[in-house]
């Protein structure tokens, strides 16, 4: 990821690298050499490079573990900060984020939740807020999805470094819920949540995760989460409401990946939007409509993503994915770790 967000900031005409920290020089130096960048960019110490005032923006694409410490480091060098997935592994270090980019509001954070810039995700949202759904009841996302820890992302199976299962993948999920939910005018007010132990390979801490999510609407949000699945990407979407509803299956071909139906724009009927030959045309989605199921992490939306942030910099608007902004997703993964380890539901916020 971090070599494509590298890639995706070289093809800028309004951006260039000056620096890359990276653990290993050789690594670090072959990226650069890749994008045709001079070795000399690479700096061994990540406090010397935040001195840099050539340095406006920090790309943090970091193990989980230094997603923290470095954002903190960061924000307090008055830098802008494209934080990777988890935005912390400790909490104390979530709630000092926090704290500097309320105090800092001239500094644009983002944290790369970037199932939401895929268009399906986009489209369901302006769905949801133009009431297609009416006011949704109940809602799925899973996140199965087997995570590579082939060679040297063996770090991946380490529970200091890599934090939880949530924070590796399956908090994608729970953003995406929570975008399409409150575009429903709904919030989180408790979550249970259970988990269970790797049943393939050697994670050091619970690899899959059934999580409930109750909305101040009395709507009940569910994500079936795991980092261990070994056959496939499944990003599955249930969303049921009063006007509508909307079902995605990762695992069917891909005109019969989406059926919907909704009160206002279907006249109650279902239908395949991405099949030209089941769909009335005024409902067709653009055959170039993405859905988040490749499971190549450089084929989702890493240009949407890096364009999105260099947008907020220029016009000093936050993100919605910011410390902030996103602050729920964040702490229903760790309400939602709370609830696993006491066996009670945890009541939000935290």
């Amino acid at each position: 990821m971090g070599s494509t967000l590298m890639q995706r900031i070289a093809e800028r005409s309004d951006a260039h690298i000056t620096a890359l920290h990276q653990r290993s020089e050789e690594n670090a130096k072959n990226a650069l050499s890749r994008l045709g960048l001079s070795p000399q960019l690479y700096s061994r110490d990540f406090d010397a490079m935040l001195a840099n005032p050539a340095v406006d923006a920090v790309f943090l694409c970091s193990p989980n573990s230094s997603h923290g410490p470095q954002s903190i480091a960061a924000l307090e060098a008055g830098k802008h900060v494209f934080c990777e997935k988890p935005c912390a592994t400790l909490h104390a270090d979530f709630l000092q984020q926090l704290k500097l980019a309320k105090a800092k509001p001239e500094l644009i954070t983002y944290v790369n939740y970037l199932m939401n810039f895929d268009t399906m995700e986009q489209r369901i949202s302006n769905m949801t807020k133009n009431g297609d759904f009416g006011t949704i009841t109940q809602i799925q996302v899973n996140y199965r999805h087997p995570i590579n820890i082939d060679g040297d992302k063996a770090w991946k199976l380490s529970g200091e470094i890599m934090g939880d299962a949530i924070g590796m993948g399956i908090i994608h999920a729970l953003s995406v819920m929570l975008n399409i939910m409150a575009a429903n005018n709904t919030r989180p007010v408790s979550v249970f949540t259970t988990s269970n132990n790797s049943s393939v390979r050697g994670f050091e801490v619970p690899a899959i995760y059934n999580i409930q999510i109750s909305f101040d609407n009395g709507a009940a949000g569910f994500c079936f989460g795991n980092v261990d699945q070994a056959n496939g990407y499944d990003a599955y979407h249930n969303i049921h409401g009063t006007d509508g509803g909307l079902i995605f299956d990762s695992y069917l071909d891909r005109p019969d990946k989406v059926r919907l139906w909704s009160n206002i724009t279907t006249d109650g009927k279902w239908i395949h939007p991405l099949d030209a030959t089941r769909c009335p045309r005024q409902n067709l989605w653009p055959e170039d409509t993405t859905t988040p199921d490749s499971g190549d992490v450089v084929k989702h939306q890493t240009g949407a993503c890096v364009d999105h942030f260099m947008t907020c910099v220029k016009t000093g608007e936050q993100s919605f994915l910011s410390f902030e902004n996103s602050a729920s997703t964040a702490e229903i993964g760790w309400a939602a770790l709370q609830s696993a380890q006491s066996g009670q539901p945890v009541t939000l916020p935290l």
